[in-house]
């Protein structure tokens, strides 16, 4: 059989983009979702891929796509198709294992988790932020704005899958938080959109899943971890845990990218991204720790070690992109697998 090419189906506005496999699994899936059939594959190759390495992480990347705006050239059935799902079942299952060996001796409780969040280190020398703040240059904000496109062109997607999953207190301080996450009814507020914006300014192109190709494993883990806890709703305290770390830790590394954004002239609009979320992100981080998992914890008190868990799994893969950005541009070479024009 003729191997299938990526140019073979046309583009449909709006959607995912395919881009060359890094591996046996993800030419696996690439190669299924380009012809319809079944994934074809060594069960073995799941079991022995690196569980945050190229390969895997770009496949699940694919297999998660399905279910925000599917995939160029690929059937919408393809997001419930069984042999996909056994596969993207395997691999997740190796990812999590690896999280959770990794944290083994992570915190288990709330207060564990996110207590020392809620201070200001006294040293910021290892904050990317505050390297980009003092002594960022216009090429790795560019660079890091492409990287972290792939999750803020769809921002507070992954989140709402956990609403329909909580109850009163819980629920209600959600949607309140995502009303304001997807402009609070208006259009031309809504954080992707502002973050298309900010891509603008810095010269890249904002079209939804652009950069695919050039982001490194440590960035599609951050995405896939969001992805993970959204579509299994027996990881929703894990969801709940994540949104809050997020949340938490948003006000003052924003504060700090406005700062970088302005001192290296990258445009009013790429300042503005940040400087919106220093302001709203400060207010969420008080609702989602007090009424959303507040009013999580009291319908569900077992979910807390979970909740603890996905803050934990947050910083680990954030640390990880941290350290893989910091390491290129120490050398002064692109964090990017290609760099970018």
């Amino acid at each position: 059989m003729t191997p299938p090419t990526l140019s073979s189906h046309p583009s449909t506005p709006g959607c995912g983009a395919l881009v060359e496999g890094r591996g046996p699994l993800s030419e696996a899936v690439l190669t299924s979702l380009l012809t319809g059939l079944a994934p074809v594959y060594e069960p073995k190759a799941v079991q022995s891929a690196a569980p945050w390495g190229e390969d895997l992480q770009l496949a699940l990347y694919f297999l998660y796509e399905l279910h925000y705006r599917g995939l160029e050239g690929v059937d919408d059935s393809r997001e419930w198709d069984p042999d996909l799902l056994r596969l993207r079942q395997g691999m997740e299952a190796r990812f999590l294992d690896a999280l959770r060996s990794k944290l083994s001796n992570g915190p288990r409780t709330v207060q564990e988790a996110f207590d020392p969040l809620l201070v200001e280190p006294v040293d910021l020398s290892d904050s990317l932020s505050h390297q980009l703040e003092v002594a960022g240059e216009l090429w790795q904000l560019r660079e890091y704005a492409a990287l972290r496109s792939l999750y803020h062109l769809k921002e507070a997607d992954p989140h709402v899958w956990v609403i329909p999953r909580l109850t009163g207190r819980a629920k209600a301080a959600m949607v309140a938080i995502e009303y304001d996450e997807f402009g609070a009814g208006h259009a031309n507020r809504i954080h992707a959109r502002l973050f298309a914006e900010l891509m603008n300014d810095l010269g890249l192109d904002p079209t939804y899943g652009r950069y695919l190709d050039q982001a490194p494993a440590p960035v599609l883990a951050t995405v896939n971890l969001m992805s993970l806890f959204g579509l299994h709703r027996a990881l929703r305290g894990a969801l709940v845990g994540h949104f809050a770390c997020v949340e938490v830790t948003s006000s003052p590394g924003s504060r700090r990218l406005a700062k970088a954004m302005r001192r290296c002239g990258a445009g009013p609009s790429a300042e503005h991204f940040y400087a919106e979320h220093v302001e709203a992100d400060a207010v969420h981080e008080q609702v989602v720790r007090h009424e959303v998992i507040g009013g999580l914890l009291a319908d569900e008190p077992h979910l807390e070690s979970q909740i603890a868990f996905g803050c934990a799994a947050t910083l680990l893969l954030e640390d990880r992109l941290a350290e893989h950005l910091q390491a290129a541009w120490h050398e002064q070479r692109s964090a990017l697998r290609t760099p970018l024009g």
